[in-house]
């Protein structure tokens, strides 16, 4: 581990134009849980890590193509999870392709954020 001791992403913050489409997405059609522990709106649970919807105006930023995070979530199944992305309308902007062994695609959530998956063989 490095001195500065990350150890895991906690929380990622995104920008979003249309919040009720945006929680529509991430909590429907991702089917991610609420964060019911902070009492926080527009928040949802992806493994250990918090993803909060936050408005322009909240953030002072608004989603673009230009020097947004790049966030990467772990599946168990890249390739699956491609498979029901395509079946619930998500775009897949990249579909799944090996790099190294690892397989790697991402998607755009409601407001055109990239979001990438893969998962660890072996």
């Amino acid at each position: 581990m490095s001195e500065l001791g990350f150890i895991r992403v906690k929380g990622i913050a995104l920008a979003v134009n249309d919040l009720d489409r945006a929680n529509r997405f991430y909590g429907e059609t991702l089917e991610l849980p609420p964060d019911t522990i902070r009492n926080m709106e527009s928040a949802y649970l992806l493994g250990d890590a918090i993803v909060m919807l936050k408005t322009q105006e909240e953030c002072q930023a608004k989603p673009t193509e230009q020097l947004n995070p790049r966030i990467t979530v772990e599946t168990r199944d890249a390739f699956a999870t491609e498979k029901v992305l395509r079946e619930r309308g998500v775009t897949v902007s990249d579909p799944v392709t090996l790099y190294d062994g690892t397989p790697i695609g991402a998607f755009l959530d409601s407001e055109g954020n990239k979001v990438w998956f893969c998962s660890v063989s072996g």
